[in-house]
């Protein structure tokens, strides 16, 4: 009986292809099954950022995804985890690329969910764009005993400044067409003045922009706020 592949939920940073650890490298480069997400337009990014590491003789398995808040994801993902347990089944080994950290808001928890408790699994961490923006940003964010918020933008408007108005430092993600909801927020609570925007952190088309001089209509959903700590470092 053949034994089963093992799945890796393989963390690539979050754009640039030197943030690749090693551990990763090695594993891309050796696999024989990668999948990867597709979104319905444009191409897809996971694969793009280590496109030069992936050999003609590697079996690729793209993973059409709705990124719309229209339509359920659930049986995408479905598909998904089917697709892939077919080679694990077969004992093929299977590299799922992750931009960013998988477990960190990445849209492979969802197939961790779906394929861990039948499959060897190995999750392999990358940097997450929430940190790597901090250092392309060039600003310390948190000192002591800060407390560090992940937000999504997605947040209703009410949730969203409930959380903001009690945040040491922050990381607003997500923001695409929500960067006037966030910026009207920050604004009321004072916290404009702190904030800093950046656009896919690290990769060839980074883009900086003071958060005054943002168009909210060409907002990525690549793009986030950072709020640094207000603390004075001793």
């Amino acid at each position: 009986m053949t034994a089963f592949g093992r799945l890796y939920g393989l963390g690539i940073g979050p754009g640039d292809p030197d943030l690749l650890t090693l551990k990763a490298h090695r594993i891309l480069t050796t696999v024989p099954v990668i999948a990867y997400p597709t979104p319905e337009n444009g191409k897809a990014i996971a694969r793009a950022i280590v496109a030069d590491f992936i050999r003609p003789d590697q079996i690729e398995i793209p993973l059409p995804l709705p990124f719309s808040v229209v339509r359920s994801a659930q049986p995408y993902y479905d598909s998904a985890a089917e697709k892939i347990s077919g080679y694990l089944r077969a004992g093929q080994d299977v590299a799922v690329l992750c931009e960013g950290e998988p477990m960190l808001y990445g849209t492979f928890v969802y197939l961790f969910q779906r394929l861990a408790g039948r499959f060897p699994t190995e999750v392999v961490p990358g940097i997450s764009s929430t940190m790597a923006s901090a250092a392309m940003l060039g600003t310390p964010l948190t000192f002591r005993n800060d407390v560090l918020s992940i937000i999504p933008a997605t947040l209703d408007a009410e949730t969203l400044r409930d959380r903001l108005a009690v945040v040491d430092a922050a990381v607003i993600i997500k923001l695409g067409r929500h960067f006037a909801k966030v910026h009207t927020i920050l604004d009321e609570l004072g916290l404009l003045d702190r904030a800093l925007y950046i656009e896919r952190a690290t990769q060839s088309n980074q883009r900086i922009v003071g958060i005054t001089d943002v168009d909210p209509v060409e907002v990525s959903y690549w793009s986030l706020i950072l709020i640094p700590s207000h603390s004075q470092p001793q």
